[in-house]
């Protein structure tokens, strides 16, 4: 059993400490504030305060009591607020505290947004912050991630990273996207994955997984035409499609997730609706 800190007890990390503490594991959980840990902190999943902006010596102090293994970055990287250069800066700061704290292993939860506008298939070698530096086939937001990701393999820690494609389950119906697309293509794949194996997922990283990359997207999918139009049609909601186009665009990969000895919950995105 090991002794694993959550940095992040959000939509995501909360849910994944459970389960992690489930096993057997010795978990902490953080949030940004004193009444966030609170909130959330119980006999279970013990929660404290870390505040990445504050600086390596802020995060090792919180975390010494505990001890941890194995530190899971699981907290988003604020691009909806405009602050997604601090995202980097949050990773680097994480990865000085686990120097000094002796980690033994760091896992992140990327995503899939890394990868290269093109409407090709998407192994994880194509992406890397060298292959996006100069390019302008990768966002802004792109390369951010990549920083932050090259900034964890650079640490000279075990780690794993784990890109994960858009996230549905409890609370985030995908039919409720609908509202915010301004069209939907019949050519484009659903690249989706529901949070059972996002905890799933993580947690092998975590547990299994040493200096690797890897794509987190459930194995088998439909268009996003498709995809959407289901999730409506199994909704209780009054949508409808915004305008359809057929723009191909990029398909993730989780071939090699699977080869690694995962195995998934749901196979096909129809199922995760």
């Amino acid at each position: 059993m090991k002794r694993i800190g959550i940095v992040g007890g959000g939509w995501l990390g909360l849910p994944l400490s459970k389960f992690l503490a489930n096993l057997g594991h010795t978990i902490v959980v953080t949030k940004t504030s004193l009444e966030g840990a609170q909130h959330i902190d119980c006999d279970e999943v013990p929660a404290i305060m870390v505040d990445l902006s504050q600086g390596d010596s802020h995060v090792v102090s919180a975390l010494a009591p505990f001890q941890p293994q194995i530190l899971v970055g699981c907290f988003p990287p604020g691009f909806r607020r405009g602050n997604g250069d601090e995202y980097a800066l949050y990773w680097q700061t994480l990865v000085l505290a686990a120097k000094c704290l002796a980690v033994e292993k760091i896992v992140m939860v990327s995503s899939t947004t890394v990868y290269p506008n093109r409407a090709e298939s998407m192994s994880e070698e194509m992406a890397s912050f060298a292959l996006a530096h100069n390019s302008d086939e990768f966002s802004v937001n792109a390369k951010v991630m990549l920083r932050a990701e090259q900034c964890l393999i650079d640490s000279g820690i075990d780690y794993a990273i784990v890109r994960c494609s858009g996230l549905v389950g409890p609370e985030r119906n995908p039919a409720r996207f609908v509202t915010h697309l301004k069209q939907v293509s019949d050519q484009a794949p659903a690249n989706m994955l529901h949070l059972t194996d996002a905890i799933g997922a993580v947690s092998y990283a975590a547990l299994h997984l040493d200096n690797q990359v890897v794509n987190a997207t459930t194995p088998n999918t439909t268009s996003k035409a498709e995809f959407y139009q289901a999730a409506i049609d199994r909704s209780d909601l009054s949508l409808t499609l915004p305008p359809i186009v057929h723009n191909a665009d990029k398909h993730i990969s989780a071939d090699k997730l699977v080869e690694l000895g995962y195995k998934f919950h749901f196979h096909h995105t129809l199922e995760i609706i």
